[in-house]
């Protein structure tokens, strides 16, 4: 039987070397840009601006992968009366959320930074109090999921205010245009579930 060495050698009718196939597996090597570092592109912005959107935005971002996360636990182990209805809002938000959370990613990456990634890292960073592996009763879940939507907004509102006035344009409009609008959304279609009123007599 051949060894892998033997295959490797192996030539072609002619006696050229044949077309190597194997992958080169486990490689690893020096980061090629470290978390926090900046790429230089010519995006019209300085350093210090591009720098301090990253910082803002690598936070937003790894808040909304948190909730994201969190939509999912919820979607998985909503119970009660509502349990349809709830389990089918839950998952639409996540994958809203999903997608929220590509567009700050790719920001982050557009103004030369790392985008945080992993969820170590994010279970480090993270402003959103971590809820029981369990499971919890809807009106608790649906407290955490707005009050988690409540920092982010406070987060975006705060990092869309501060590129505006440095000019980082595009920043600010990902903030405001998707950001904060479809928190609100949410946040709106969430609490009404919250609202304590009758179901077939009125009080």
């Amino acid at each position: 039987m051949a060894t892998m060495t033997q295959v490797h050698q192996q030539t072609t009718g002619d006696g050229r070397a044949g077309a190597e196939a194997q992958p080169i597996l486990r490689q690893r090597g020096e980061e090629i840009q470290p978390y926090g570092a900046l790429a230089r592109y010519p995006l019209g912005l300085s350093d210090d601006v591009r720098a301090a959107s990253v910082k803002a935005l690598n936070q937003i971002l790894c808040d909304t992968m948190v909730l994201r996360d969190m939509y999912k636990k919820h979607h998985w182990q909503v119970s009660g009366a509502t349990f349809y209805s709830l389990h089918l809002l839950l998952d639409k938000h996540y994958e809203e959320q999903a997608k929220l959370v590509d567009e700050l990613a790719e920001r982050i990456q557009t103004l030369g930074g790392v985008s945080i990634a992993m969820a170590h890292d994010v279970a480090e960073m993270t402003k959103i109090e971590r809820p029981p592996r369990g499971r919890e009763e809807v009106p608790v879940q649906i407290s955490r999921l707005l009050e988690a939507h409540e920092l982010i907004l406070i987060e975006a509102r705060e990092a869309a205010g501060r590129a505006a006035e440095a000019g980082d344009d595009g920043t600010d409009d990902l903030l405001v245009s998707e950001i904060v609008r479809v928190n609100e959304m949410q946040v709106w279609f969430l609490s009404e579930h919250l609202v304590d009123t009758p179901l077939v007599k009125a009080r």
